[in-house]
This record gives structure tokens, sequence and C-alpha cells, in this order.
């Protein structure tokens, strides 16, 4: 544990409430555009990082960190995550559920099988990593941290995006009710609900969206990965140890609208 953990929260600094050194961090879909990000901040901010992704190779990082390759969508791959994690570094305190899928499909044209393969991605495979890491925290016996990365659909739906947003929704509403019966074990869960994210290639591909949004954002850009980071890193840092249960909206003030 890192010296200032023995000192009580009013005779620490910001900064050192915000060093995550002796934290050990596992990020789902570590090596996507929002993934890479929220792996960078935690490390950046002194964490053991455990990527994990599907396929493709790991990043770099600055600080310590292991690269798990599973899939969550299987039955026996949350708790492979979470064996890994504690066979590299003794331990797991926080959970940043990343991982997902965004396709498109009309409403009328949504057939059972890409409803039950968003809802399997983003539902299903969250609770079951939850469910695992949360047990591991327990019986550490110190508490700890959960984030699911949700998003701004899931309160304001996009044409085609319905069963996205429905998985969204049901994202933010799993943190509330995780919150509410971890909080005895002093786990707190909470969601982050990016706006537009940008990455390489989106301007080019969708100029109309990102000139609309842009336009519509009182903070005037789209987000960067780094933005969703630095949420989820005081989310799951002792400055947000009475936060559980929320659902932060990280979407340069979009949301003040309307509709963008």
């Amino acid at each position: 544990m890192a010296a200032n953990d023995s000192l009580s929260p009013d005779e620490q600094n910001p900064s050192e409430l915000l060093d995550l050194s002796n934290r050990v961090v596992v990020v789902t879909g570590a090596n996507g555009g929002i993934g890479s990000g929220i792996a960078h901040r935690f490390s950046r901010a002194g964490a053991s990082v455990v990527q994990h992704h599907r396929s493709g190779p790991p990043i770099e990082l600055p600080g310590p960190s292991v690269a798990i390759a599973a899939e969550l969508t299987a039955a026996g791959g949350p708790g492979a995550v979470v064996a890994a994690t504690v066979e590299a570094f003794g331990r797991v305190d926080v959970l940043v559920n990343n991982a997902g899928i965004q396709t498109v499909a009309g409403f009328l044209e949504l057939g059972d099988y890409d409803w039950q393969t968003m809802v399997d991605n983003n539902l299903t495979a969250v609770h079951r990593l939850t469910r695992a890491v949360a047990d591991q925290m327990v019986t550490q016996g110190d508490g700890g941290a959960i984030v699911h990365i949700a998003s701004i659909e899931g309160s304001q739906p996009a044409p085609g995006h319905s069963h996205y947003a429905v998985t969204k929704a049901g994202l933010i509403m799993h943190a509330r009710a995780a919150a509410l019966e971890l909080g005895a074990h002093d786990i707190r869960v909470n969601s982050v609900s990016p706006g537009l994210i940008g990455r390489p290639g989106l301007a080019d591909a969708w100029p109309e969206g990102v000139a609309r949004w842009e336009t519509a954002a009182p903070l005037g850009r789209l987000g960067d990965p780094t933005d969703v980071g630095d949420a989820c890193v005081f989310l799951c840092s002792p400055l947000a140890r009475w936060i559980t249960g929320t659902n932060l909206v990280i979407d340069g003030g979009v949301s003040t609208h309307p509709t963008w």
C-alpha cells in the first residue's frame, strides 16, 4: 500500500488522492479507442493495468501492465480474466467495463440474432465480469471500484441504434443496482456516459455528424478518449469515495440541448 493510505482524506492533498500506484485496474477492450485512453490515464496515475482484449495487439503503457485475451461472452471468460489478474498482481481493485459492440439496424429490420448479440456483449458479459470481480473484492475484504462505460444514448436513442441504446440504458441501471447491494462491502459502482468521442477518420467518414456535434456542444468539440479516462480515474480514486450508483455524463454539454 502507498504511504499516504495511512492518512485520513482531510490530511491528504488532492494530488495524493489521485495517486493510484497501489491499485490494480482491469480495463476491458483496452486496445480500442476509448479503452486505450482509459488504460493510459490509469497508468499515468500509477496503477498497474490489466489490458483485456479480444483480438489485436496490446498497447504500450508507461507503467506495469499485462495483457489478457479472453472472450467475455463465453461462460469461462470473466473468471479467466480475474484469475489471470490475481496471478499477475495478486489482487484486483478496479474494474472498468469498457468492452462492447455497436452495430446499426433499423427497428423494423432488427432481428433476434442482432438483438441477442448486442445484449450478450454489452450487458450479459458485463454482468458476469462484474460479479466475478466483486466476488474477488469481497474475498480481499478492502473494497473496490467498478465503472461501466455506458453512453448518452442510454437516455437519448439515435435512429438505427435501438438495440445499442437499450443495452446502454441497462448498463446505467445495472451500475445502480450493483451499487445498492455491493456498498455493504465498500465496493462502489458507477457508470460513465460519453458523448461522441473522436477517432481517426471520423470527420472524413461522417463530416455532417461531426459538424452538427461541434455546433451543438457548448464546449465546441468532440470528446477525446482521455476525457473518458480522466472521468474513470476520478470515480475510482479516493476523491470519489462517497460517490456510488451515479451516472457521470461527459458529452461537452450536448445534453443541454433538446437534440443535436
